[in-house]
C-alpha cells in the first residue's frame, strides 16, 4: 500500500476538512481515471468486457462494505436521492400510511417522503434532541407506520444513531427500515444484515473518496419485486444482452433498478478509491478517524466561548465536528476560514469540520490555530 502522503498530495497550506460534503480522490483514483481515458482515446470500447469486470469488482467491494448477503442485492445508482426515490415511489402506499423520520434530516431524506402527501401518506418528524433518540423514533412507529427512514449519521450535528436497535425495533413492529448511510459508509463499519435494513443507500463522493454521480442502493432480496418500477430500458432486463428478444421481464437482481447504460467512468474511479479503504481496513479507518475527531473535540473544547453542536460520546459520533463561537458571526467565520484555505462547511448554525482517517495532524493543528486567531482567543 502506498504511503498516505503519496495518495493525498494536497496543496501546501490546504486544510481539507470537508469529507462530509465532497472528498478529495486518492492519487490511485486519478491514475485509474487517466488510464481509462487513455484507453478510450487509443482503443474506444474495444476492451468493454474488461470494463464490465471492473464494474463487477466494484459491486463486490460495495457488497463487502455493506455486508450485503450477495452483490445481486446492490444496484449502482446516480446518487442517494435516486435510491430513496426508488423506495418512496416504489412501495404500494395506502391513504393513512405513515413514514417516520427525524427532524434533522438532509432534504434528500425528507422531501422524498413529503412528496407522498398527495397519496395520503403522513410524514411524522421526531425530535432527536434527547439522550435516547431511538426510543422516540420507535415510539412514533404506530400501527399505521409502514417505514422508518433515518440517516445513520446526521449531516449537520454528526449524531450517530444505534442502527442495530432501530432495526430490531422495526422488525418487531413490522416496519420497513430504510437507512441513508451517506455520512457513515466508508467512515465506519456498516452491516445491513445486523441492522435489519430493508433498504440502504449512499453516494460514493464523501467518505468512500470517490466521484460524484455514482452511489449504491441495497434492497433486501425479498423486497425487490415489491417496489414498482418507474424507469425502464435495456440494461434492467433479465436478458439484457438479447436485443431482439420480443418478450422481456425485469432482472431478478437489483440490476432491475439500473435502467440504462452504466457509468463506467464513475465505476473505475470508485473501484480504485474503495481499494484504498479495503487495503487499509475499515476497523483501521474508523479507529484513525476517531482519533482525529477526539483531537478536534478536545482542542476546540479548550477554547473559551466554543459551543459544540456534535456529540462527544464515542458511541454517538462519526466523522463530523460542528461548533460555533459565542459572539462570532458564523457566516463571517466561515468566509475567513475559507480565505485561509480551511475547507469546511457551514451547517446547522455552525462550522462543520469533517476529517478522514488520512488527515495529517498538521492540518488539524493549523486549523485550530486559524480558529484561535480569528476568534481572538
Amino acid at each position: 500500500m502506498s504511503p498516505l502522503s503519496d495518495e493525498f498530495p494536497q496543496d501546501t497550506g490546504l486544510c481539507y476538512l470537508n469529507h462530509a460534503a465532497v472528498a478529495p480522490w486518492p492519487r490511485r483514483t486519478a491514475r485509474a481515471v487517466a488510464a481509462f481515458a487513455e484507453q478510450n482515446v487509443q482503443h474506444g470500447a474495444r476492451d468493454y468486457p474488461d470494463w464490465l469486470r471492473i464494474e463487477q469488482r466494484l459491486r463486490e467491494r460495495l457488497g463487502r462494505l455493506l455486508n450485503a448477503p450477495d452483490s445481486a442485492d446492490l444496484a449502482l445508482v446516480k446518487n442517494t436521492s435516486e435510491a430513496l426515490s426508488f423506495v418512496a415511489f416504489g412501495l404500494d402506499w395506502k391513504p393513512g400510511d405513515q413514514v417516520v423520520i427525524s427532524d434533522q434530516e438532509f432534504p434528500s431524506n425528507r422531501v422524498v417522503w413529503e412528496a407522498l402527501r398527495p397519496l395520503g401518506v403522513e410524514v411524522i418528524p421526531v425530535s432527536l434532541d434527547n439522550e435516547n433518540p431511538e426510543a422516540g423514533l420507535l415510539h412514533a412507529c404506530g400501527p399505521r407506520t409502514r417505514l422508518l427512514a433515518i440517516s445513520a449519521v446526521q449531516y449537520a450535528s454528526g449524531l450517530r444513531l444505534d442502527l442495530e436497535r432501530l432495526g430490531a425495533g422495526c422488525r418487531t413492529r413490522g416496519v420497513l427500515f430504510c437507512v441513508d448511510a451517506i455520512q457513515h459508509l466508508g467512515a465506519l463499519p456498516f452491516d445491513v444484515q445486523r441492522y435489519d435494513c430493508a433498504f440502504a443507500m449512499a453516494d460514493g463522493h464523501k467518505w468512500m473518496l470517490g466521484p460524484e454521480g455514482l452511489g449504491v442502493f441495497y434492497c433486501r432480496a425479498d423486497l425487490r419485486e415489491q417496489l414498482t418500477l418507474h424507469e425502464y430500458g435495456w440494461h434492467m432486463l433479465e436478458h439484457a444482452g438479447d436485443y431482439t428478444r420480443p418478450d422481456w421481464q425485469p432482472a431478478a437482481t437489483a440490476r432491475r433498478f439500473e435502467c440504462g447504460s452504466p457509468n463506467m467512468l464513475g465505476a473505475v474511479a470508485l473501484d480504485a478509491s474503495l481499494s484504498l479503504l479495503e487495503e487499509t481496513g475499515l476497523p483501521t479507518v474508523a479507529g484513525q478517524l476517531e482519533n482525529r475527531v477526539d483531537w478536534l473535540l478536545e482542542a476546540l473544547g479548550s477554547l473559551p466561548g466554543i459551543r459544540l453542536h456534535s456529540p462527544t460520546s464515542p458511541t454517538r459520533r462519526a466523522g463530523i465536528v460542528t461548533f460555533d463561537l459565542e459572539g462570532v458571526d458564523t457566516g463571517r467565520l466561515f468566509e475567513q476560514l475559507k480565505d485561509r484555505q480551511v475547507v469546511c462547511a457551514q451547517r446547522g448554525g455552525g462550522i462543520r469540520l469533517s476529517p478522514h482517517f488520512y488527515t495529517p495532524d498538521s492540518v488539524l493543528e493549523n486549523t485550530l490555530g486559524h480558529i484561535r486567531q480569528l476568534a481572538g482567543r
